[in-house]
């Protein structure tokens, strides 16, 4: 608890106010449809706690993606979404620890609570979609298997998942972008759920709150690469100024 109450104290005023924001977006969305799966809240406020500490580079998030995945993967099973269910606990979660791993073997300057931005090559980001898409057509015929709700957009989950998570695990920016247009596709998903069982509705109004903190995670990132970059440089001149 003293890990993450320190998490907690290094958030700026903006990000307070998109973490208490998107707090209050769930808690409305959820007491207001009368729904009565508690698990569904608290794997809300669980992902939207992990979103804005993954904005600042922070491992804690990764430890909360594990945790949300899991939570997650139960209220997906409840609407036959068997495609997030297995994309979440077979797939994000365990690319989530192998992340956490990454993010605490790579920290920026030495603090352990901000990882240091990675620059892929190219050929990392074709590497990535080319698995994705054959990850993404393998899935296609096990879903449709399970008889899977949905199996379009459950389908194409799976790839902006796997790009989303991959590009986690090698600390790109653009991972964000990545969870940002899964965050579409999750909600249009959960609009279909919701037009049945009203109840549903919090997972909407979750999945776009996630949509915001994503985008806000993929501006702060490019922030953060700029001052990374810029010590880099201070550090490297630094010596030869001495000189």
């Amino acid at each position: 608890m003293k890990f993450f109450r320190k998490c907690f104290s290094v958030l700026s005023p903006v990000e307070w106010g998109l973490y208490l924001a998107s707090v209050a977006a769930i808690l409305t969305a959820f007491f207001a449809c009368r729904c009565t799966q508690y698990l569904y809240l608290a794997g809300s406020l669980l992902g939207a706690t992990s979103l804005i500490f993954l904005a600042r580079g922070n491992p804690a998030g990764q430890v909360l993606t594990i945790l949300f995945s899991c939570f997650y993967g139960y209220v997906s099973f409840t609407f036959r979404y068997y495609g997030e269910m297995i994309t979440y606990l077979g797939m994000t979660a365990p690319i989530a620890a192998a992340a956490l791993v990454s993010w605490l073997r790579h920290p920026f300057g030495g603090n352990r609570a901000e990882v240091t931005v990675n620059r892929p090559p190219r050929r990392e980001y074709l590497i990535i979609f080319a698995s994705g898409g054959a990850v993404t057509a393998a899935f296609f015929f096990l879903l449709r298997a399970l008889d899977t709700a949905m199996l379009p957009l459950s389908t194409l989950s799976v790839f902006t998942s796997w790009v989303a998570v991959c590009l986690t695990v090698r600390r790109s920016p653009f991972y964000a972008l990545g969870y940002a247009a899964n965050d579409i596709v999750l909600v249009a998903l959960w609009v279909f759920a919701a037009a049945q069982e009203r109840e549903y509705i919090c997972m909407v109004i979750c999945f776009a709150v996630f949509l915001l903190n994503d985008l806000y995670g993929f501006w702060s990132w490019r922030r953060m690469q700029k001052r990374q970059a810029a010590a880099e440089r201070a550090a490297e001149a630094g010596p030869s100024d001495a000189c």
